[in-house]
């Protein structure tokens, strides 16, 4: 195949990725990943190398994103940045460590952990969540920052922002209604982002045949085409956010976690 089509695959994955991140205050790592992780291997490269470049490049699409989602949400007074700080800031911490255990693990071991993780949110999605009409502050700091360490360690290890995991966290455990935890989803993956972003990036500096345009274990060209589309389209997901029900949201999302997590995992060695 040329590599027109590798690019177009690319601008259509960044469209479908960033629709759907502004519909549920997510990074689109769930997508982004695999696709880029296709796109690389078909092209020649090294399993494990591939896995890493699409884990940070994803980080890096998701910093992006996030800080799209964030700007919007917070218009719509749906940020609870009591929460998103605190988590946010542990979640750097924890997306240093996950992105640095991450370059020491092989590609197989990666992308098993990456299909694991979105089967286990796509299973507890398709289970109702019950909602508040506000969200609760009772919490002491000390959850927030153990919910943050969590979730950057994650999103590190899985090259995943984090909003697959932390919306779930926020709606279930924390009582959030669903669109405040997409809009205080979106401002924790700004910290654990960044964090895996700086992990990946240095962590890939000495790694040789990487793919071109590549910074460490993040690739320009890739992020550059993903980005070109999911900017416009999470705006119009952000958009369509408020018009459509949550539950509905939730559903279709958890089915999309399944279709991948099934080609990833049928993408192993």
């Amino acid at each position: 195949m040329e590599t027109g089509f590798y690019f177009i695959v690319l601008l259509a994955a960044g469209a479908v990725s960033g629709f759907s991140s502004g519909l549920l205050g997510l990074g689109g790592c769930y997508l982004n990943v695999p696709v880029q992780y296709w796109v690389l291997t078909s092209t020649g490269f090294d399993p494990t190398i591939s896995t890493r470049i699409a884990f940070g490049t994803s980080l890096a699409i998701a910093l992006l994103i996030s800080m799209i989602n964030t700007i919007e949400h917070h218009k719509r007074n749906e940020v609870f940045w009591e929460a998103a700080i605190p988590i946010g800031i542990a979640g750097i911490a924890g997306s240093l460590i996950g992105g640095t255990v991450a370059a020491l693990l092989p590609g197989g071991i990666l992308r098993t952990l990456f299909a694991v993780v979105l089967l286990v949110a796509a299973v507890r999605m398709l289970i109702p969540m019950k909602e508040c009409r506000t969200a609760t502050n009772t919490q002491g700091k000390a959850v927030f920052v153990a919910t943050g360490l969590f979730l950057g360690i994650v999103s590190g290890l899985v090259g995943i922002a984090g909003g697959i995991i932390i919306v779930p966290i926020l709606v279930c455990l924390l009582r959030f209604p669903m669109h405040q935890a997409a809009g205080t989803s979106s401002a924790c993956i700004i910290f654990t982002s960044a964090g895996g972003v700086v992990a990946y990036l240095l962590n890939g500096m000495m790694v040789s045949d990487l793919p071109p345009l590549s910074i460490g274990y993040i690739n320009l060209l890739q992020w550059s085409a993903i980005a070109f589309t999911t900017i416009p389209f999470t705006l119009a997901g952000i958009h369509y956010a408020y018009r459509l029900p949550a539950r509905k949201l939730s559903v279709v999302f958890a089915f999309l976690l399944i279709a991948i997590s099934v080609y990833m995992f049928g993408a192993l060695p």
